[in-house]
C-alpha cells in the first residue's frame, strides 16, 4: 500500500460541510479520514454517509465505546450499518465487553451480508503520561507496559488492533508480531512542529519504523498553508521508516 494510504485525517471540525469539503479536497492525498465527538455530536450519524460521499475511502468512527458488555453489543448493531472502515472501543472495558462487541458486529454484518468494521482497542491516552497513569489513576507500571497488557487483552478478545502512543507500538510488536493485528498511533508529529495536547509524540518516520500501520496525522496537514502539499511529505517521510521496517 502507498504510505498516504495509512495516513488518518481528524475531521475535528463543527460541521458537516466544512468535514466534507476537507475530504473532497484532501481524499487523494490521505486515506483514511476519522470521525470523531466534536463532529459526531454536532451533525449527527449522517455525517458519515456526508463524508463517503465527499470522497473518503475509508472511514474510521472514533466511538471509543466503553460500558457494560450489552450496551456496546447494542451499538456495535447499529456502527456496522453505517459501513465504517474502523470503530474504536476502550480496552479498558475489560474483555467480556470487548468480545460481546465483537461477536455483535460479526453477527450484524453476516446477516445483512455487510463488510464487519474492524474493532480497535484503545489502550493508554497518548495525554496520560506515566505520573497521571501512577498518581490519578492509581495504575502501577509504566504507559508502555499498560498499553501492552491492554493490546494482549484486546487481541485475546477479538479485536482486530489496537490504539496506541508511537511510544509503544515496538513494544506492542513484540508481544503481538501477527502483522494482520494493527497498531494505529496518534501522538505523531513531523520534526519542527508543535506537540499540543499530546504528551508522547514521534515523527512520522520513527513511527513506522516502531511498527506503526497506521498514523493519526491532523493538525500539521489541516492547519498548513498547503494541506495537500503537506500530506504529501508526511507520506514521504513515512516511507522512510516504513522502509527500515520492512
Amino acid at each position: 500500500m502507498q504510505a498516504r494510504s495509512r495516513i488518518i485525517l481528524p475531521l475535528d471540525l463543527p460541521s458537516a460541510g466544512e468535514a466534507a469539503a476537507v475530504a473532497a479536497k484532501l481524499g487523494d492525498s490521505v486515506g483514511v479520514f476519522k470521525i470523531g465527538f466534536e463532529l459526531l455530536y454536532s451533525a449527527g450519524v449522517g455525517v458519515v454517509s456526508q463524508i463517503r460521499n465527499a470522497g473518503a475511502e475509508q472511514i474510521f468512527l472514533d466511538a471509543k465505546l466503553h460500558d457494560i458488555p450489552n450496551t456496546v453489543a447494542t451499538a456495535m448493531r447499529a456502527i456496522t450499518n453505517l459501513h465504517v472502515w474502523c470503530v474504536t472501543l476502550h480496552a479498558s472495558g475489560g474483555s467480556a465487553m470487548l468480545r460481546a462487541a465483537r461477536e455483535s458486529a460479526d453477527a450484524e454484518s453476516a446477516s445483512k451480508h455487510l463488510t464487519r468494521p474492524k474493532l480497535l482497542a484503545v489502550t493508554v491516552l497518548t495525554s496520560i503520561s506515566d505520573t497521571v497513569l501512577h498518581d490519578e489513576l492509581r495504575v502501577s507500571g509504566t504507559a508502555c507496559d499498560q498499553a501492552v497488557h491492554l493490546a494482549r487483552l484486546a487481541a485475546g478478545a477479538g479485536c482486530d488492533g489496537v490504539v496506541a502512543s508511537p511510544h509503544e507500538a515496538a513494544a506492542i510488536r513484540a508481544a503481538l508480531p501477527n502483522r494482520d493485528f494493527l497498531i494505529v498511533t496518534p501522538g505523531v508529529r513531523p520534526a519542527n512542529s508543535q506537540h499540543g495536547d499530546q504528551a508522547r509524540v514521534m515523527t512520522p518516520a520513527a513511527a513506522m519504523a516502531a511498527g506503526a500501520d497506521y498514523l493519526v496525522i491532523g493538525r500539521p496537514i489541516l492547519s498548513a498553508a498547503d494541506p495537500v502539499a503537506a500530506a504529501t511529505a508526511i507520506a514521504a517521510e513515512m516511507e522512510t521508516g516504513w522502509t527500515s521496517n520492512s
